[in-house]
């Protein structure tokens, strides 16, 4: 065996550590490490990451040790070793980092971490009550870097002079803000516009206030208070679309909400998202109108925690602890506010007070939205928290930039075998949303320092988003929509097919020009082949019909030759009796939307026959449900056909209640689609199935396709690190565009 003096060589090794190992601390974790060791050398940000030099006889036990205790927020995803000559280096030290081509990251803004906490209340601390209070793990960090690497020069912190203090800790290899780049204290650091005092004293006495947040303004109010959250709304002209509100403490949201595990958990995470959960009906009733499922967060930045401490502190409550709403400020739709000037001008006639600071928002992004759905988390919006870590790929491709579709709109940026999809940007229908578009293509471009050598954008030609890949003078991709929410699912799990994919949608554009929306697909390499899809439907109206779920209610009974019920049902709207013979001509747009049944349904059982925000009358649907039943015979399928319209005849029943309509809905619609998906796997032989699609949003849904695919004996995949709706589209996109170039020139192309 050999000794332990033998085996003790010194040696020199150099390190290249690729991931997340800028701005959290990674370069004092390696100067601690080597100091236990009693190793020469140096490490240094670079680039491609962070590179090590260590000298001395336990180089190798460095090496051992160095993904083992690495800091909170740092991720690893390669550390190459190579010996180099020996320089008889006895002492560490740290480098400036260097420059070059970029392939290195940075990674999400962070909630407050313990320590800082806990300086955030102690009086003894410089920190003690200072809003902007922050260490190597935690605080801002995307939300104000302008390139890479993240250094303070490249943030908007480059203004804030350290000041003695601060500038000892930045330069201290022992301290936990050892190159902290967002360092800061009251004597050198931001400042907030106003007083905590007035700012809990203006949200106690019922008025709504306009808050600067990590990635944009947030305006909050009262969640307890129904005048003043009816108030929101109007102002915001916001009339049924739910509010999130935050608790001052994971207690707290048992509150407010029935939370299993793994939703507190996730509440916890550093990201700080909100997280749907069934609702205790405790707050006020119009923060989730006709809903089941609250949103709720908890505080995320230091000044979240000083204004619910000072709420407690002189606004004590006889109805409970404080709980708050939060909620973008984004006026009519547009995107996040960031800029100090434009907040005070456009939030006037919404806040009764609007609270800025002196730190630039570099890049806006909105608070991440998850839900739990079979014990695993979801996302329904990927934003602050997450953004920007990459979707690992299977493999390298080539550096693309993907440009998704034009609600709820991403984009991806490719990068050796990496994908970045951006925060979630929203819906590309205002000029303003175009204009954040755009800014986000350039920023994270030029933060990656990447030159993509193609642009995949979706089939439709109208969209915001294709008019700007048309006009990149690159080479260009059409991927159609449904097959880049397949591809979506399976870029993340690392499949290239054969793979079933059930898309269950909203819209998107087929092959052949037409609505589609209820797609089962055949998907393999770059292609697919459309197996079936829902039964098309008369869609009165054209897009108005998906605004209107009680036009689709009357194509489902055009259908259904019903037609002379569709004036007496909806009477209340002004079209109603003009809409039989409409639907007689021919002419009117078709779909197979598995939306637009959603929205059929919900009409039908007189839920919401119109909406005011998208998903509406889904979600009003699912709230109804208790226990999903399945009605045997409420379905066929012919030729790759489903057709639900068994269904929708007992939904059209004049007696039937709504919670039994929405249950039977719910349970039919999800044993329907196993069953099609089940037949399709018999003859195909294929058994992998990915399933996506903004419809997959609908936890029963969602949960029920899932388990019937496993007692098929069928492997189904559904997305897990971005959205299953179109959050995920450009990821989509990516993938294919890249898999299409390497079935054209072979695997060499993705080089």
């Amino acid at each position: 065996m050999e000794s332990r003096a033998t085996a003790s060589v010194r040696q020199r090794l150099r390190l290249h550590v690729r991931g997340a190992v800028q701005g959290v601390g990674f370069r004092p974790y390696v100067y601690g490490l080597a100091t236990r060791y009693r190793l020469g050398g140096f490490v240094a940000n670079d680039p491609n990451g962070v590179v090590i030099e260590v000298e001395g006889d336990r180089a190798s036990d460095f090496v051992a040790a160095l993904p083992l205790e690495k800091p909170p927020l740092a991720r690893i995803d390669e550390i190459s070793v190579q010996t180099v000559g020996a320089m008889a280096s006895d002492a560490f030290c740290i480098h400036t980092s260097r420059q070059g081509r970029v392939s290195t990251r940075i990674v999400a803004d962070a909630a407050t971490c313990p320590d800082c906490l806990s300086e955030l209340f102690d009086p003894t601390s410089r920190f003690h009550r200072y809003p902007f209070v922050n260490c190597t793990h935690c605080g801002p960090r995307y939300t104000i870097a302008e390139r890479l690497p993240y250094d303070r020069a490249t943030t908007s912190m480059k203004r804030f002079a350290l000041c003695a203090a601060c500038a000892h800790d930045y330069a201290d290899p022992s301290s936990r803000r050892f190159h902290a780049e967002a360092i800061a204290c009251p004597q050198c650091g931001p400042r907030l516009s106003h007083d905590i005092a007035d700012i809990a004293a203006a949200i106690a006495a019922g008025r709504i206030v306009a808050i600067k947040g990590l990635g944009g303004y947030q305006l909050v109010c009262d969640a307890r208070d129904e005048a003043v959250v009816q108030r929101l709304r109007q102002r915001k002209q916001r009339d049924q679309k739910p509010f999130a509100v935050m608790v001052g403490a994971r207690a707290q949201a048992a509150e407010v909400a029935s939370a299993d595990a793994v939703e507190l958990e996730l509440l916890e995470t550093p990201a700080r998202p909100i997280v749907l959960m069934q609702s205790c009906g405790l707050l006020a009733p119009s923060i989730a109108p006709e809903l089941t499922r609250l949103g709720v967060m908890l505080p995320v930045a230091p000044l979240h925690h000083l204004i619910f401490d000072a709420l407690e502190s002189a606004h004590r409550r006889i109805d409970g602890r404080w709980v708050l709403v939060v909620t973008s400020a984004n006026p009519g739709g547009e995107p996040l506010l960031i800029d100090n000037r434009q907040a005070e001008l456009r939030l006037a006639g919404i806040a009764d007070l609007v609270v800025t600071h002196d730190r630039d928002i570099v890049t806006r992004a909105d608070d991440s939205v998850v839900a739990v759905v079979a014990g695993r988390k979801q996302f329904v919006r990927r934003a602050r928290g997450y953004v920007p870590e990459p979707i690992r790929l299977a493999r390298p491709v080539p550096p693309i930039l993907a440009v998704g579709g034009v609600l709820k709109s991403t984009v991806t940026v490719t990068r050796g075998n990496e994908a970045f999809v951006s925060q979630h940007i929203g819906d590309l229908d205002t000029v303003e949303g175009v204009r954040f578009f755009e800014e986000t293509v350039r920023h994270l471009l030029a933060t990656l320092d990447v030159e993509p050598v193609l642009v995949a954008h979706d089939l439709h030609p109208n969209m915001a988003s294709t008019r700007f890949a048309e006009a990149s003078g690159k080479t260009l991709i059409a991927v159609q929509h449904h097959h880049a929410h397949a591809a979506s699912v399976m870029a993340e799990h690392g499949a290239a097919g054969p793979a079933l994919a059930l898309v269950l949608d909203g819209f998107g554009r087929g092959s052949d020009g037409g609505a589609w929306g209820g797609e089962l697909l055949r998907c393999e390499g770059g292609r697919f082949e459309r197996l079936g899809h829902l039964l098309p439907l008369k869609m009165p109206g054209g897009d108005r019909a998906a605004r209107e779920p009680w036009r689709m209610a009357a194509g489902v009974l055009h259908a259904l030759r019903r037609a002379e019920m569709i004036a007496p049902l909806f009477s209340s709207q002004p079209q109603a009796t003009q809409l039989s013979a409409m639907l007689a001509q021919s002419g009117v747009p078709m779909t197979t939307s598995a939306g637009r049944l959603f929205d059929a349904a919900a009409a039908l059982l007189r839920l919401c026959p119109v909406q005011s925000y998208e998903g509406e009358a889904a979600m009003k649907l699912e709230a109804r449900v208790r226990v999903p039943r399945v009605a045997a015979d409420g379905w066929t399928i012919e030729n790759g056909t489903l057709s639900l319209l068994p269904l929708f005849a007992r939904l059209a029943a004049d007696k039937i209640d709504p919670v039994e309509g929405a249950e039977l809905f719910h349970g039919t619609f999800a044993a329907a689609c196993v069953d099609w998906i089940i037949r399709a796997a018999r003859n195909t032989g294929i058994t992998t199935v990915t399933l996506s699609g903004g419809c997959f949003l609908n936890t029963i849904l969602s949960e029920a396709i899932e388990r019937g695919c496993l007692a098929a004996g069928l492997v189904p995949l559904l997305p897990r690190q971005l959205p299953p709706n179109d959050g995920g589209l450009s990821l989509g996109q990516a993938w294919i565009a890249a898999l299409q170039i390497e079935q054209q020139h072979g695997p060499e192309g993705n080089a």
